[in-house]
């Protein structure tokens, strides 16, 4: 059955005295782990969550994180990822938009949650997932488990709801995106002969889990039999001493992850020849930054994964043998690969008519890992998935072998004085500048130009770089529009999202702050 309860008792059958989950000196095999789920999902179901039901879980990624997300599931409820760096409107919103009956919560989320209980519509059943003081009207996990009779049999269908997984949530109002158990586990078969995976790899979990890309690993272990490792949330220092200390074989980073990881004073400091596979995706990686990374971790092979969180969430794999600096597949690495199989992909224009090979337009995408649909916004759902087709909002062309290029956001394009100028193109000719660590690339109001191509750059420590050699640094490899007519340099890092995407919209806001249309 493609269910998410499924791949639990496959792993325990196949797998059982083997570690599923380590945090810190914490070890549960899956025998062990089976055993939680199920009398966690009876102590759900004691509480009175029924089919259907939505569950939150508002937790720094742990080993209790993955017991809920699967109890849940098992008990027959849906899971609700909330992202832990919301503002309180946003909490509410999420909350109360999802209709989340019970709310998992940890130590270091429950001074937000009890912040914004009182805006609540109806208070949700709080389970404790910390360590410190109870708080109050809710009920210790340990207790739960306790008091619990275990659940043996799910009552799941593939095609039932296994998760809400909101987008957004830093800026604007967010979507809940319906993904079932079919979406969900049918994306990590589709793509682990691209993955490249092995029984038993040692996945270190430090994408926040409740990104969908967490999500993803969370549900690859399972399917592995593999074991977690898990670790709060990502920094330099306690992802390189993760992987040291438990031997990791693979894991998921965004490029800002990466690039500070690389960045680390103690990265040579560390025994990293356990590590395998590095997966990244999640926003655009810049050419000489992949390039730095295979240099610097030449036993690793390095997988880029497109997609987006209506797709489960991916579309297409650059695999490791496609990462070629020299030779004909040398200039697929500035690429997102290939569509996974079960996917099709096509490029369209503003009518939706398929355009030609090599131009620029709407990524589309279908299968059967689309999301079936947005949580009650039947319009939206509608617009998105018209014409049975996934509308990314993601501009990027196909070559002839199928390759796919993604440009920029759609709505990120900027329009410069009638010409169209794609922000990753830009980015990538910065960060080839050996002094930039960091950049970013938007549109700003221009009086002449309509909107400007203005850089965002940080540069390395020491680092003498001024404009003029930046903007000659440019113009070197790329046309002379698209280069930045405007150069901001910060010291510190640029405001990224929590699964590592800069935050541009924050970036744009100062300069459009007083104009009623964010485009030109």
């Amino acid at each position: 059955m493609l269910t998410l309860p499924s791949i639990i008792n496959r792993a325990v059958q196949v797998n059982g005295e083997a570690p599923a989950t380590i945090m810190r000196d914490r070890v549960r095999t899956w025998r062990e782990l089976g055993k939680e789920v199920a009398l966690l999902a009876g102590g759900l179901k004691k509480l009175g969550v029924e089919p259907d039901d939505r569950v939150a879980i508002l937790a720094l990624n742990s080993d209790s994180y993955y017991l809920s997300m699967f109890a849940v599931s098992l008990a027959g409820g849906v899971f609700v990822p909330v992202n832990t760096r919301l503002a309180p409107a946003e909490l509410v919103h999420w909350l109360a938009d999802s209709g989340s009956s019970v709310i998992f919560v940890d130590d270091a989320m429950t001074p937000m949650l009890l912040a914004v209980l009182e805006e609540l519509p109806s208070l949700p059943q709080i389970v404790y997932l910390g360590t410190d003081e109870l708080p109050a009207n809710a009920i210790a996990l340990e207790s739960l488990l306790s008091d619990a009779e275990p659940i043996t049999d799910a009552t799941r269908s593939a095609d039932d709801l296994a998760g809400l997984f909101y987008t957004g949530g830093t800026t604007g109002v967010s979507k809940g995106v319906m993904l079932t158990h079919r979406n969900l586990l049918l994306n990590v078969l589709q793509t682990q002969l691209g993955l490249e995976s092995r029984t038993g790899d040692v996945i270190l979990q430090v994408a926040p889990l409740f990104h969908v890309a967490g999500g993803f690993m969370c549900v690859a272990a399972a399917v592995l039999a593999g074991t977690n490792v898990f670790i709060p949330s990502f920094t330099p220092a306690a992802t390189l001493e993760a992987i040291d200390c438990h031997r990791v074989t693979r894991m998921f980073l965004a490029p800002t992850m990466l690039n500070m990881m690389l960045s680390d004073p103690a990265f040579g400091d560390h025994d990293l020849s356990s590590l395998r596979c590095v997966i990244y995706g999640a926003s655009p990686m810049p050419e000489a930054l992949i390039q730095r990374a295979m240099k610097a971790l030449p036993h690793v092979e390095f997988v880029q994964c497109y997609g987006q969180t209506e797709a489960s969430p991916i579309l297409t794999i650059l695999g490791s043998e496609q990462h070629a600096t020299e030779g004909p597949l040398s200039d697929k690495l500035r690429s997102a690969g290939q569509p996974i199989p079960g996917v099709e992909l096509r490029v369209v224009d503003e009518n939706d008519e398929s355009v030609p090979d090599g131009t620029v337009g709407e990524i589309c995408a279908r299968g059967e890992t689309v999301m079936s649909g947005y949580w009650q916004q039947a319009e939206l759902t509608a617009e998105t998935l018209r014409g049975g087709w996934l509308h990314t909002g993601d501009g990027g062309y196909l070559d002839e072998e199928g390759f796919l290029f993604v440009v920029d956001r759609v709505k990120d394009m900027i329009v410069s004085g009638g010409e169209n100028v794609y922000s990753t193109e830009v980015e990538n000719s910065l960060a080839r500048h050996p002094a930039v660590i960091e950049c970013a690339v938007i549109g700003v109001p221009d009086e002449k130009w309509g909107e400007r191509v203005h850089a965002i750059v940080r540069l390395r420590d020491g680092a003498d770089l001024n404009e003029s050699e930046l903007f000659a640094h440019c113009k070197e490899e790329i046309a002379g529009y698209k280069c930045p007519r405007s150069i901001e340099f910060r010291d510190e890092a640029l405001p990224v999202s929590p699964a590592g995407k800069v935050l541009k919209a924050e970036l744009r806001g100062p300069y459009w702050q007083d104009h009623e249309r964010q485009v030109s």
